[in-house]
């Protein structure tokens, strides 16, 4: 088996909600370390991602313990990577500026991996992963398209300023994914009216519940097989068809009792779920609880160190606990 990890390893300079500062390696670096930890031996976990020159080396490094992460595929040839300062209000929510920028992953740069079983896409900035990518691989490979919608709802100012933005071509996308996971403010960025009054674009979080479901329904009609949203530390909501008929389930968190640090929990939580896939194809359920138990373990420390064995993940999903 194959899966194939596409996106940026940013530089993170991250303060956390309770003040603590943390400089480390990110994005793509957490579901691919995740998932060796899970998979077996014969299992190849391959990150593709542009770099900074200076970081090549320092990342290679980083996964260097891990025998079954290849790193042919993190490149620096344009000297282009992505720089992250995040400093968070609360546990969920935080402020984003982005410093330096990551070339976008192009179809030449999948054409020697169409043979991966997984593609999993995270994205955290719009430009990051070119359309035809998906496109070139839908039309040459057998793998399945797990997609974050992070990137897509998320664009950076020429002040380096952070903001969410409407995925208003959602709908070219979305013949070209398989899986598509986002959570509360980007499932917001995808669901817009067709105009607005000036006092309507009070922009918010909102989170009814015939909207989620509508969402998922329109995906789902545009090609998606499943839709799942993350509802931060309560779960997430699971939208596929079954038998030409929409499921709608709701699967629980895996409860800790203290957060630590939650940045690469989105990240994570994808990885899970092409591990689950991997595990019972087509079984969205299952892929959401081992995206929920490698979120959950995800905040539990600052390193890698957190991410755990088959074994304790499996009884973290039985208990629905982290503590195993």
């Amino acid at each position: 088996m194959k899966i194939t990890i596409l996106g940026p390893i940013p530089r993170d300079h991250i303060t956390t909600f309770k003040g603590e500062v943390i400089e480390k390696y990110g994005c793509i670096t957490h579901p691919a370390i995740a998932l060796s930890r899970l998979v077996g031996e014969d299992t190849e976990i391959i990150p593709v991602a542009h770099v900074h020159k200076v970081d090549e080396a320092p990342i290679k490094e980083l996964f260097a313990p891990y025998p079954n992460i290849n790193t042919d595929h993190i490149t620096s040839e344009a000297d282009q990577g992505a720089v992250i300062s995040l400093k968070f209000l609360d546990q969920n929510h935080r402020q984003e500026k982005q410093l330096a920028f990551m070339d976008p992953i192009l179809p030449k740069d999948v054409e020697p991996l169409l043979d991966s079983d997984f593609f999993v896409f995270l994205p955290i900035t719009d430009f990051e992963i070119a359309l035809d990518t998906l496109k070139f691989i839908k039309a040459n490979s057998k793998g399945t398209i797990i997609f974050d919608a992070h990137g897509p709802t998320n664009t950076v100012t020429k002040t380096g300023d952070r903001h969410h933005r409407f995925w208003i071509d959602q709908d070219q996308w979305l013949p070209y994914i398989d899986v598509l996971k986002m959570n509360l403010e980007e499932a917001n960025c995808c669901m817009f009216k067709k105009e607005y009054t000036l006092e309507e674009l009070q922009f918010g979080d909102h989170e009814d519940e015939s909207e989620l479901r509508a969402l998922g329904n329109h995906c789902l009609s545009r090609g998606v097989k499943s839709v799942i949203i993350t509802l931060d530390e309560r779960g997430c909501m699971v939208y596929y068809k079954e038998n030409g008929i929409t499921k709608e389930d709701f699967v629980h968190s895996i409860k800790v009792k203290q957060v630590i640090d939650t940045t690469g929990c989105g990240d994570s939580f994808a990885g899970g779920l092409a591990f689950g896939l991997m595990e019972s194809t087509n079984d969205y359920i299952l892929a959401a609880k081992y995206g929920n138990a490698l979120g959950a373990q995800r905040t539990q420390g600052k390193t890698f160190d957190v991410f755990q064995s088959l074994e304790k993940t499996k009884k973290m999903i039985e208990i629905g606990s982290i503590d195993v």
